[in-house]
């Protein structure tokens, strides 16, 4: 697994473009907000590391993560986004309802980034245990939220730069 080998926090901060007039949405899940609420952190400190004010984030919560598509939706279609970062965690149980969250929220995330003209970066954990979800929200493997935001900022540079 490609997490074992690279800690999600651990970036070059001097590759990551100034985001000091970059705006960004994140959506967060309320379920499981032991983990989301990590992973917002992350996400929202990184994104102030590279410059971004708080008057250029949005974070607004959705019940779970199969509403992070239309969070997401909902967002762009605002105006008020340059990027939107969808945060949210499910831990597998016993029935296949894992399954069916986890495809149906990452094709609707997929389906956004083919369709839309702002990006929307993943950041749903999917683990097969609480312990693997707290490794990637601050734990042993860095924070996914962290990873969420420098990817928010490169993206967004991306686009820019097409345009030029």
């Amino acid at each position: 697994m490609a997490t074992a080998f690279h800690n999600l926090s651990d970036y070059d901060f001097n590759s990551v473009p100034d985001a000091s007039d970059m705006r960004f949405g994140i959506v967060v899940s309320e379920w499981n907000s032991n983990i989301t609420g990590a992973l917002l952190e992350g996400a929202v400190t990184t994104l102030k590391k590279h410059g971004v004010k708080d008057e250029n984030l949005l974070v607004q919560t959705v019940p779970g993560s199969f509403e992070l598509t239309f969070g997401s939706a909902q967002m762009i279609k605002s105006g008020k986004v340059d990027a939107v970062i969808a945060i949210g965690c499910v831990v597998r149980g016993d029935t296949p309802h894992f399954d069916y969250v986890c495809a149906g929220t990452t094709q609707g995330i997929a389906h956004l980034n083919a369709t839309c003209d702002v990006p929307v970066i993943y950041g749903l954990i999917t683990t097969n245990t609480m312990e693997q979800a707290e490794d990637r929200a601050g734990g042993k493997l860095g924070n996914k939220g962290d990873e969420g935001a420098i990817t928010a900022i490169k993206m967004v540079d991306f686009k820019r730069q097409l345009k030029q």
